[in-house]
């Protein structure tokens, strides 16, 4: 089944949009207020040791967005979802969404996001193997399921692609085939901008072709040549022209993550807020 956004029925005139991403820009302007979000898997050996305090540093940069991510010591980094959605209220964050596995234990992955107030849920890779179109639409049915079990507790359900979903099977690119067989009322994309441009994709296209589709961001600048992140400016994502067309993804929440450094993590988050804000 071909599914397309209920919520778009005009044609978005506005997207006739030129220019590679991987070329700079400069001079973008930032509309006041904008708030943004950390994926924590950036800060994945800090939240290990000591978590309470690593979200206090974490607030002091101004970020004012949460992303968990699972790890060893469970969903929250060994704090129970209420004390994690507790810590992040006392710092005037907010714990919107956390990557998760859609696996055996979905259901208590489900009740503990409930308990610690989020929005979302990401399922953060396959459920199943097989970089075919079957495997694919096998993937989306259970997206599907697992949006209408999401959705019946308050949650909407997402999935957070690699570089791999972007491959091509019989001619079609699997991505494309995960998008099109999944209701977009019960499942909500997170783009992640860095191995999108890393598979040779233009994010600007699939803002064209899947209009509000993706309601949340991993923003990663990426080194094209070693195919690693990096700090923003450093890399090859056009990050101010991204933004200027944030809306046509229907965006609602960018997460910024980075997976490797110059120095430290808390460095580099320094050096990538100080970007944003001379946009």
């Amino acid at each position: 089944m071909i599914y397309s956004n209920r919520r778009n029925f005009v044609k978005r005139s506005s997207l006739g949009i030129t220019g590679s991403l991987l070329l700079p820009s400069i001079g973008f302007a930032m509309p006041s207020g904008e708030q943004y979000g950390v994926q924590l898997y950036t800060f994945r050996n800090e939240m290990a040791k000591d978590p309470k305090g690593t979200l206090e540093q974490i607030a002091a940069l101004g970020i004012k967005k949460i992303e968990s991510a699972r790890s060893k010591a469970g969903l929250y980094y060994g704090l129970s979802p209420n004390e994690m959605k507790n810590t992040c209220d006392s710092l005037g964050m907010q714990l919107c969404s956390g990557h998760v596995a859609l696996d055996k234990d979905f259901d208590d992955t489900m009740r503990q996001a409930v308990e610690a107030g989020q929005e979302y849920v990401i399922c953060s890779s396959l459920p199943s193997k097989g970089q075919n179109i079957g495997n694919y639409k096998k993937v989306a049915e259970a997206f599907n399921k697992a949006g209408k079990a999401c959705e019946k507790l308050g949650l909407k359900f997402g999935y957070h692609n690699h570089e791999y979903e972007f491959e091509s099977d019989k001619g079609e690119v699997l991505y494309d085939v995960l998008m099109d067989n999944t209701d977009p009322d019960l499942v909500h994309m997170e783009l992640d901008l860095g191995w999108v441009v890393i598979a040779g994709k233009d994010p600007l296209d699939y803002f064209k072709k899947y209009p509000e589709r993706f309601p949340l961001w991993h923003l990663k600048d990426m080194n094209m040549h070693e195919k690693i992140s990096t700090e923003f400016g450093k890399g090859g994502l056009d990050i101010a022209t991204l933004l200027q067309h944030k809306s046509d993804s229907g965006i609602k929440h960018i997460f910024i993550e980075q997976e490797e450094y110059a120095s430290t993590p808390m460095e580099s988050m320094k050096h990538n807020m100080k970007f944003l804000k001379a946009l």
